[in-house]
């Protein structure tokens, strides 16, 4: 049976970072403090007003292939997991695959809010698994919630960032180095569509559309309705860790390195904790990127494949958790040098 693994990561920031110190002198408060004690925020960027998604895609993309060694020509899918895209329609995968120039590839987005790339890349694997004519897919998780933030509202607008991160799935039969047990082991998605109007950017489609005389600029920004319960992903987490765990015959402690939606520092302390894991096995990155929704779990894979933390063999477990609620896990096997 075919199998598939990363071959190539790739991430990118946009413009120069932004301190949390930008924030205590527009808001007269000490904002810093809470940011880097409670949420491990130090930092963020943000995109200019030219740019969109796709250009913070793109850089994120090449990088991905460069380490893969393969051209964008080589490429037969490009998935786009972002609910900040540059259209409703056409999909942001569109002009990606138009600007990378990659001729022989289909396309689509995927939204699941910051659940996206884990889903995204769920999806690419059973592509890989089922049919022989897909061998390589770009997934890109992408964020430029910039645009959609209410910078008066620094309770809110002082986590969301904005970035992308890519990686390139390739199928193992089609890579003389990648062992053929090596890649994506076991996934599980869960969601709970309850809260599907507790958070969001809620104007803009069939159910609130721009046009309406009634819209108000508020509308078109991120808006936090409701209150989600803090506990809500610490509660989750460790079942779906355990379940996807027992699936493949492993322990959390065999586990080298997780990578958890960048939100909240606390809960991933807790699920660590829950699971019986010291915390130094979680790479985080919201202390130099802040919150990257659907890009943040990408970047932090590229970001430790850069600074050499993975090793081919390693277990990795993939954790993301997105609005709606929607929530992915994924267990896989690294499989190249870095």
């Amino acid at each position: 049976m075919r199998s598939a693994a990363i071959t190539g990561t790739g991430l990118y920031v946009p413009g120069e970072p932004i301190p949390n110190s930008v924030f205590d002198e527009r808001h007269q408060e000490e904002i810093d403090q809470y940011l880097v004690e409670h949420r491990n925020i130090h930092q963020r960027y943000y995109m200019s007003d030219e740019q969109a998604t796709s250009d913070l895609i793109l850089p994120a993309a090449r990088e991905a292939m460069k380490a893969a060694r393969i051209l964008p020509e080589t490429l037969d899918l490009i998935i786009v997991a972002t609910d900040t895209p540059d259209y409703i329609s056409p999909s942001t995968a569109a002009v990606v695959q138009y600007e990378l120039g990659a001729v022989h590839a289909g396309v689509f987005d995927l939204n699941t809010a910051c659940a996206g790339f884990v889903t995204a890349l769920d999806v690419a694997e059973k592509y890989i698994r089922s049919d022989e004519q897909y061998r390589h897919i770009l997934v890109v998780g992408a964020y430029g919630m910039s645009k959609f933030l209410d910078q008066d509202d620094y309770k809110i607008a002082t986590l969301f960032a904005d970035g992308a991160g890519a990686v390139i799935l390739s199928a193992t039969a089609d890579n003389a180095g990648v062992p053929p047990d090596n890649g994506i082991l076991a996934s599980l998605l869960y969601a709970d569509g309850s809260y599907h109007d507790y958070m969001g950017i809620y104007a803009g489609g069939t159910r609130m559309p721009v046009t309406h005389s009634r819209i108000e600029a508020k509308d078109t920004l991120l808006r936090f309705v409701k209150r989600i319960p803090p506990e809500t992903n610490a509660r989750h987490w460790p079942r779906l860790i355990g379940n996807v765990l027992t699936r493949i015959n492993k322990a959390p402690e065999d586990v080298h390195r997780y990578f958890f939606t960048q939100i909240n520092i606390n809960s991933i302390r807790q699920t660590l904790d829950t699971l019986g894991i010291p915390h130094d096995r979680a790479h985080n990155i919201m202390h130099k990127y802040a919150y990257t929704g659907s890009a943040c779990i990408p970047m932090a894979i590229a970001d430790a494949a850069d600074a050499h933390l993975l090793a081919p063999g390693d277990l990795i477990m993939l954790v993301g958790s997105g609005g709606g609620i929607s929530m992915a896990v994924l267990a896989l096997t690294w499989s190249y040098q870095t």
